[in-house]
């Protein structure tokens, strides 16, 4: 089924130097947007495939995406939008740090802003909890126009967790998952983990292949979409 208005994206790793995200980009606007979880241009074959870039600002400040950097390399690329802290609930950020730091590096972006990508833990603290304690630390100085998840909303990674079909189950739940998202008119984008193959999500990410699976890869391990892939476009 295509999707409305182009609500499809790429979640595309790191370590995705060898593929092309322009297969997933046939002309007709289904996939619309690639994000690489840092604030420079997807490693591949052929740049963004003609995809919307999203630069992400996954951390507060590191080597691959120094926070110093977030504005050059926001205007030097032009993105229209960009993503913010990637899973900062379990990663040791409180969230009076998170509503400061916002404030101050992102805050003076002049494009379309996200709110941390939390988790889907319900834990007290996690989550949807931390983003909520987040919002209250922020005390209405946070400029946002999405939040990601989970105003509008917007889906960075989902998929099931390793189920014992496979990818046969994966492909299920998409095909229900997919047009229910493009109906949802409070869901700007949405992006399935992962953009890559089986073979480069086990070599470079074992713990998240674990998790996961292999099955919900949108590649095959010769570069083509896969049966999740193809239900992108």
């Amino acid at each position: 089924m295509a999707a409305e208005a182009g609500k499809r994206g790429l979640c595309w790793p790191y370590y995705n130097g060898s593929l092309n995200p322009g297969v997933f980009n046939n002309g007709d606007g289904e996939v619309v947007a690639i994000y690489d979880y840092e604030t420079y241009a997807p490693p591949s074959t052929n740049g963004n495939g003609g995809l919307g870039f999203i630069g992400m600002q996954r951390c507060t400040d590191c080597d691959s995406s120094p926070i110093a950097d977030l504005a050059s390399r926001q205007a030097a690329q032009g993105w229209a939008t960009v993503f913010t802290l990637n899973e900062p609930d379990i990663n040791g950020i409180s969230p009076s740090d998170a509503a400061s730091w916002y404030i101050q590096y992102v805050n003076p972006l002049a494009i379309k802003k996200s709110l941390p990508a939390v988790t889907s833990s319900t834990n007290s603290g996690q989550g949807l909890s931390w983003l909520s304690e987040m919002i209250s630390a922020c005390g209405g100085q946070c400029y946002y126009d999405y939040i990601n998840l989970g105003i509008q909303i917007v889906v960075t990674e989902f998929a099931l967790q390793n189920p014992a079909g496979g990818q046969a189950d994966q492909v299920a739940f998409y095909q229900q998952a997919f047009p229910f998202l493009d109906g949802a008119s409070y869901v700007q984008l949405y992006f399935p983990f992962v953009a890559t193959s089986p073979s480069l999500f086990s070599s470079n990410d074992a713990a998240g292949a674990a998790y996961v699976g292999t099955g919900s890869c949108l590649y095959n391990d010769d570069g083509s979409p896969s049966a999740v892939g193809n239900l992108m476009y």
